[in-house]
């Protein structure tokens, strides 16, 4: 069978949060479908050893950008550096986020909730608004945003988090309803609990994944690779006719 609808061959995509998790996953994941790679998190580190396996393991170009996803002079220089790198981008991937705390919505302080909902939703827009512009005059692009199940449903303990997450979700469909005539497509991923690093402190639970599991019909968390390869298929032709919709990835969670 032919499976070169799934080839990124000959495509630029750039990927915010890229240092580790679910966003180095996607990285490999494109560069082995045959993308040239920009990356960017905070630590310049961290990305250099990302980009090395690139372009070991698979042989493309990979540009690695510090850039805080709060800040929006860094998130502009970044575009502006993959632009004067690649001249182009043709996949854009929204994946930088963070929850420093898991506390009640009335324990919960104020800039506690600004840096969630400006790293998380502001940092979405922002990008997703300088990259859509360079799209518009390419002709053609497509957008992919990391949202997570809990911006469907509430989480106890995650609420300026879960409130972020549902934001990218609507944010997903204006920019798909306002992008589609210019030939751009969005769609966003909303994955439940991933094994990473970023959620370890809920998955190291056990009390809390014997709860999680009472509901969920697969019994297990996801991999980033398998998220990786659902982004794969989002940025493939193989979604041509899609935009403006989110990916659940929850094991069957009855809840959700």
């Amino acid at each position: 069978m032919d499976c070169s609808f799934l080839s990124l061959e000959g495509k630029v995509a750039l990927i915010t949060g890229a240092s580790r998790g679910i966003g180095k996953e996607i990285a490999l994941v494109f560069a082995d479908a045959g993308a040239d790679v920009a990356i960017s998190s905070r630590k310049i580190a961290d990305l250099e050893k990302v980009a090395g396996e690139i372009r070991e393991n698979f042989g493309r170009k990979s540009l690695t950008v510090s850039a805080h996803a709060r800040k929006v002079e860094e998130i502009s220089n970044l575009v502006d550096k993959v632009i004067g790198e690649f001249g182009r981008i043709d996949i854009l991937v929204n994946n930088a986020a963070t929850n420093p705390s898991m506390a009640s919505i009335i324990e919960t302080d104020e800039k506690i909730y600004d840096r969630i909902l400006e790293t998380n939703l502001k940092g979405y827009f922002m990008m997703s608004k300088l990259v859509a512009a360079i799209m518009v005059k390419q002709g053609v692009g497509n957008i992919i945003n990391i949202a997570s199940a809990g911006g469907i449903n509430p989480a106890e303990g995650l609420g300026p988090y879960c409130i972020s997450k549902a934001g990218i979700i609507m944010l997903t469909k204006q920019l798909a309803l306002e992008l589609g005539p210019k030939n751009i497509r969005v769609n966003a991923i909303a994955p439940r609990y991933v094994k990473t690093s970023f959620s370890e402190a809920l998955w190291s639970n056990e009390g809390l994944m014997e709860q999680e599991f009472k509901t969920t019909p697969l019994k297990v968390m996801a991999q980033p690779t398998e998220i990786a390869q659902v982004a794969l298929f989002l940025a493939s032709t193989a979604t041509n006719y899609m935009t403006g919709h989110t990916i659940i990835l929850n094991g069957g969670a009855f809840f959700v």
